[in-house]
């Protein structure tokens, strides 16, 4: 409490204890105006270059160095080796033990004489606010403690000028986040060792100690209860290994009083000074920590801490010997940095793989995700991972407030989080329902839409019923298939699929539907065929493209993958009984279109059913190892959609905006680096279906408070007579257009056979 009384702040930065002191910057290295001013950038006293030959200035540096002290009367303090240092040619600061930041810029003599210089600085700054605490009361806390930190200016000389002081811990210059909180814990864990020693308590044990340190230290008697105390604290503190080195008490005479505290304390010092010093060079050492431990095996494969930003409550807390944790994060967090620091600095972190980066954002996508940190051997030439730790991350879905009364419609079309078209309103706004009858089927999947919600109020999506939100085309409708409908519009046909993971999402999605179930699944990266769809009477083939793990010119081009799904699906109707889905999440472009026709037309199928399904949502978070797209690179996108809808319509093909459908729902992706996953397989646990596939489709018809006429992201459909399979397709956002995609293949079907 004393000193944080005597550094407060009484008026334009100047310290309480110097408005009342007779010291003057003379008198003291201190600039009086040093308090309550934190967080101030550094000024660096510009370099003066002369004609002449005249040497530059020795050191031009900001340093922060943190203080602990223990006790104010007498005064006891501890300076920790860590500093945060910046130079006037740095744009920001960089953490470095104080030894080896003057060793770098001074050289091994001149670095002691600063190290010399530092103590005495901070000592005499430290005595007179003590001094003027110690003339105003003369209560005292012996287990009061207090951290500072001293920001020290360097400008040409060995002997800095204490600029700035802070009653609480600061790190300025110190750009990244995850380095000062790895900071912050590294002084309050080793401050924590020095304070938090086995209970100390006058029992008569303790007071034969106190005699008997009394006896040895200078045969003193007499000395009253807390100065026992104090100087048993003091005893134990100097023994403990930490990086805290002792400030003051540090003078080389000794009082008067050869019987007085700070006597006692001073002989203390020189008992453990002659024991360092008969043990190694102090010069060479001047801290009692551990050797640096960056060098050599990792002995100790183990993290210290699992640090997050946003900060993620781990259950259960983190322990290094514990491996597996969970935590549960809340709809509006898509994504966490991540920085886990090992317990030895030669051990190695990687996330995810063995070459894995140290700290990665990582997506954050709807229901479960897994995080790997692998902990490796740095000495070995090849990354030998030690210990594993895995972090479960749940992230909630979007809050849904259900609807028992009264409420109204709203809609969106794209996020205010996410403004893809600046020129149109974001988030919900009042949406009027028309009845579906007096609606139309759309005559194309590429019909724009909205997504559609019941709300008590437009103005807040916290009072919505997000279970119920609906994709509205405008003015049309998109008719459901059911599954007997949809088992005969694919009956003799063979459906062709060639993309990335999001075409083959929907590839599953219409598997699981013609059959009521799917038990076949895979992550496929080549060409699959499936043959045993509809009772035999459906084939399904799919080709991966990209495959961007290659190297460019190993892999294979878009004309050579189609071919190949083209000639593994032999023999081909030219008709709509052939039909070709083309498309994925962003590689697709207008010249993949006329490559389409191209080969259809050499390979003479210029006459089957093509569905081209455009560009989606995804890419859009900074994530590291991956492209991230700017805004303006994603309003970009929007625009090569409707290039690529309108050279789709062009050519005679079937179009499905699913850039449309994702962009009012971005933050609802599934697993996945790229945020573009819009569907999930889940194994289920029994052969029963899963409750979602237990309904007939759900469909949001027209009342006076309905939400309005759209196809519910949450609708499916199941034929109860047959059993279900091991997996399931869940998305919500990928089902809805999954569904478009088989309500337009089965109404071109019928209006082929009506024409």
């Amino acid at each position: 409490p004393g000193l944080m009384e005597a550094f407060s702040d009484v008026g334009g930065g100047l310290c309480h204890f110097s408005a009342h002191s007779q010291l003057t910057e003379l008198d003291l290295p201190m600039k009086p105006h040093s308090c309550g001013l934190a967080n101030q950038k550094p000024h660096f006293p510009q370099d003066r270059h002369s004609p002449s030959k005249a040497p530059p200035p020795v050191l031009v540096a900001m340093m922060n160095v943190y203080i602990l002290v223990t006790s104010l009367t007498p005064l006891t303090s501890f300076l920790h080796d860590i500093s945060v240092v910046m130079t006037h040619q740095d744009q920001y600061g960089q953490r470095m033990k104080i030894k080896d930041f003057l060793l770098q810029q001074l050289g091994p003599t001149t670095s002691n004489e600063a190290v010399g210089q530092i103590n005495r600085v901070i000592g005499a700054v430290l005595q007179a606010a003590s001094a003027k605490e110690k003339q105003e009361s003369d209560i005292r806390c012996v287990l009061c403690f207090q951290l500072l930190t001293f920001s020290l200016l360097f400008s040409g000389s060995t002997t800095p000028v204490v600029v700035q002081v802070d009653t609480k811990l600061t790190f300025t210059g110190l750009r990244d986040t995850f380095q000062r909180q790895i900071t912050r814990d590294l002084i309050l864990e080793d401050m924590l060792a020095v304070l938090l020693r086995p209970p100390t308590h006058l029992s008569s044990e303790t007071h034969l100690s106190l005699e008997k340190l009394m006896e040895q230290y200078g045969g003193c008697r007499g000395t009253n209860a807390v100065d026992f105390l104090l100087l048993l604290r003091f005893n134990q503190q100097l023994k403990t290994t930490s990086a805290f080195q002792l400030l003051y008490p540090s003078s080389p005479s000794l009082s008067s009083a050869p019987c007085d505290i700070s006597s006692l304390l001073l002989k203390i010092n020189h008992y453990y000074e002659f024991q360092t010093s008969s043990r190694e060079n102090r010069m060479n050492k001047w801290t009692n920590q551990q050797p640096d431990s960056s060098q050599g095996a990792c002995v100790d494969p183990h993290l210290r801490q699992i640090y997050t930003d946003p900060a993620l409550i781990l259950t259960p807390p983190f322990n290094p010997k514990v491996k597996e944790y969970h935590t549960e994060v809340n709809f509006d967090t898509v994504m966490v940095r991540i920085r886990p620091e090992p317990v030895s600095a030669a051990c190695r972190v990687h996330l995810d793989e063995h070459r894995g980066p140290r700290m990665v954002n990582f997506p954050i996508g709807l229901g479960s995700s897994e995080i790997s940190i692998l902990v490796t051997d740095g000495a070995e030439p090849l990354p030998v991972v030690m210990t594993i730790y895995k972090v479960q991350v749940y992230r909630e879905s979007r809050p849904s407030l259900p609807m028992f009364g009264d409420h109204v419609t709203c809609s969106f079309a794209q996020d205010c989080g996410l403004r893809v078209l600046p020129g149109l309103p974001c988030g919900l706004q009042p949406h009027r329902s028309e009845s579906r009858s007096l609606l139309q089927s759309c005559s194309s999947g590429k019909t724009p839409g909205r997504w559609v919600v019941p709300c008590l109020s437009c103005s807040d999506n916290r009072t919505c019923d997000w279970r119920e939100v609906a994709w509205q085309p405008d003015n049309c409708y998109h008719p459901l298939v059911d599954s007997p409908l949809l088992q005969d519009c694919l009956t003799s046909r063979k459906v062709l699929f060639i993309g990335d993971s999001t075409n083959r999402g929907m590839m599953y999605f219409l598997m699981e539907r013609v059959n009521s179930s799917l038990k076949d699944w895979g992550k496929a990266h080549d060409t699959l065929v499936y043959q045993n769809l509809n009772g035999g009477r459906t084939q399904v083939s799919y080709s991966y493209y990209p495959q961007f793990w290659l190297e460019k010119n190993e892999r294979p081009t878009f004309r050579e993958a189609l071919l190949q799904l083209i000639h593994r699906s032999q023999p081909l109707l030219n008709s709509n009984q052939t039909i070709l889905v083309v498309g994925g999440v962003q590689w697709l472009n207008t010249n993949h279109l006329r490559t389409v026709q191209e080969v259809l037309d050499r390979e003479s199928l210029g006459d089957i059913l093509v569905v081209v399904k455009s560009l989606g949502m995804g890419f859009h978070l900074p994530v590291d190892g991956i492209r991230s797209l700017s805004l303006t690179e994603i309003q970009n996108l929007f625009r090569e959609n409707e290039d690529i809808i309108s050279t789709a319509e062009h050519l005679g093909y079937e179009a499905i905006d699913t850039f449309g459908i994702t962009m009012g729902r971005h933050k609802e992706f599934l697993q996945g680096r790229c945020a573009c996953h819009f569907h999930e397989v889940e194994k289920l646990r029994s052969s029963k279906p899963p409750d979602s596939l237990a309904s007939t489709t759900k469909w949001t018809r027209t009342t006076q408070t309905g939400p309005g006429t759209g196809l519910s992201s949450l609708s499916t459909v199941q034929d109860t007579d047959q059993a279900g399979g091991t997996f399931h397709i869940r998305g919500p956002v990928n089902q809805v257009y999954s569904e478009i995609l088989l309500s337009r293949l089965c109404l071109r079907a019928r209006e082929e056979v009506i024409r």
